[in-house]
């Protein structure tokens, strides 16, 4: 009995942290999840069937992220709250974040897909990734708080992605002209198999270009490039 409590104890003091799944919970990830006493997305849900298949597992704290349209109007774009003897603030983006990061334990972002995890004073800025879909060259990742009576650390977890998603070989000479052309015929509203098929292109970075385009209003070559590890 009283192992069982210690366990529970262990359990609710543990909390996953992920964020851009776009509409994608992979079977490694929820098995990462269980168990845990709170889970804390950072935006780019995509759908509710995500946040209710997580809240199946565990409660869940959530922001807003620039992909979460009209079904997301009810998620706040910032959060600030406590768990654990922790003070936390959650925003989709880091320019949203409070300039004064002090008053906070953790401070929690996503929207680059790229892990980060940065001690700023007392303050860890952590940006646990994407979990969801893989960009070329991008590692799928998440991240576990444990809090202990000593303080809190971080854990990154990477998340192995299948052979099919492995990232393919691309000319770095002219990749800047195939995000631009796949700009432009993704405006004129054609499909990714359309444009690949016309211009010889990969389908699979000219699915990745066009994505990151229409989930990114306003991005511009060089950001894609940029989101792209290019």
């Amino acid at each position: 009995m009283f192992q069982d409590k210690i366990s529970r104890l262990n359990e609710i003091m543990r909390t996953a942290v992920i964020s851009d799944t776009h509409d994608l919970l992979r079977p490694e990830v929820l098995d990462r999840l269980q168990g845990c006493g709170c889970i804390l997305h950072g935006g780019d849900i995509s759908s509710r069937k995500i946040l209710e298949k997580l809240e199946e597992i565990a409660p869940v704290r959530v922001v807003r992220g620039n992909n979460d349209k009209e079904w997301a109007e009810g998620i706040p774009l910032i959060l600030d709250f406590e768990l654990n003897g922790l003070r936390i603030c959650m925003a989709h983006k880091k320019k949203d974040l409070p300039k004064d990061l002090s008053p906070y334990d953790l401070v929690v972002c996503g929207h680059t897909h790229r892990y980060e995890s940065t001690w700023i004073g007392q303050t860890l800025l952590l940006n646990p990734g994407s979990c969801g879909p893989r960009l070329l060259h991008q590692p799928i990742t998440m991240a576990m708080v444990h809090v202990d009576d000593d303080g809190f650390t971080c854990e990154k977890i990477e998340i192995p992605h299948t052979p099919k998603e492995a990232a393919v070989k691309i000319d770095s000479g002219n990749i800047r002209q195939q995000i631009e052309l796949v700009i432009r015929e993704t405006q004129k509203g054609r499909t990714t198999d359309q444009i690949a098929k016309k211009y010889g292109l990969d389908p699979k970075v000219t699915e990745q270009i066009a994505r990151l385009y229409v989930t990114h209003p306003g991005v511009t070559a060089d950001g894609i490039m940029t989101k792209m590890g290019l």
